[in-house]
């Protein structure tokens, strides 16, 4: 598998990109190509100073930057020469498997719509993130930050794309899966989250254990493998918590 990265996406870029490399490289199954694409200027002293094999990386230069900010269609379109623009090319010509950006979450939601198309009947991309709980075992929490705003359809959707990846990433067989909401009641929440649990309860997929609605406390207990509708809100307060407890 070849694996094209964003060395240019996320804070302390492309240092703390390269040192993900390294630490990728020096695990016992790391067996992918992987394809750097960044700024060589940059990135060539990092990769010397960090001893990056070159027989085990690929370097394609970027000399453009989508930041943060920028509007994420807009970006694409101008900025033909930045490291997601040409992250998404070598994806959608085949030259890469894969491709892992830290950046502009909107800028990689368009590029991997219009770049490589969803699957055949997926209404949109979600993002995850892995939650550690109390016993050692990790569970998954998405959307978590690409999709402000939802349909029930597509909420339900998620479910299903964070139970397989449970199952064929997590190796957990029978997913369980709760809806995050304000309360634990059938009648709790806004529209959304009562549509959402009516299409839950009209699953016809029998693998998938549905838990209904969830509160924030389970999501780092044993009882849930799997939360959708993950406002926002839990990953941001989740992160100042962390930070509040552990400073930098």
């Amino acid at each position: 598998m070849t694996i094209g990265l964003d060395m240019m996406g996320g804070d302390f870029a492309p240092l703390e990109a390269v040192k993900g490399v390294l630490q990728y490289l020096g695990e016992q199954n790391a067996d992918a190509n992987l394809v750097l694409i960044g700024n060589k200027d940059q990135m060539d002293p990092l990769l010397v100073e960090h001893q990056i094999p070159n027989n085990r990386i690929k370097v394609v230069h970027a000399e453009e930057l989508i930041d943060m900010h920028e509007h994420p269609t807009k970006a694409l379109k101008e900025k033909k020469k930045s490291s997601i623009a040409i992250g998404f090319h070598l994806l959608a010509t085949g030259k890469t498997d894969a491709f892992i950006s830290a950046g502009n979450t909107g800028a990689m939601l368009v590029g991997a719509l219009f770049s490589i198309k969803a699957i055949e009947g997926v209404l949109r991309p979600t993002i995850s993130s892995i939650i550690p709980k109390e016993n050692g075992t990790s569970g998954i929490l998405l959307d978590v930050g690409l999709n402000a705003d939802c349909k029930p359809e597509q909420l339900n959707q998620f479910a299903v794309m964070g139970s397989v990846y449970a199952q064929l990433i997590l190796g957990i067989d029978s997913p369980r899966v709760g809806l995050l909401n304000v309360g634990e009641e059938e009648g709790k929440g806004n529209i959304l989250a009562q549509a959402t649990l009516y299409l839950q309860k009209s699953c016809c997929l029998n693998w998938i254990v549905f838990l209904k609605n969830l509160q924030l406390i389970p999501i780092f207990l044993c009882s849930v493998n799997y939360l959708h509708g993950g406002f926002i809100f839990v990953m941001h307060g989740t992160y100042s918590l962390a930070i509040s407890i552990y400073p930098a």
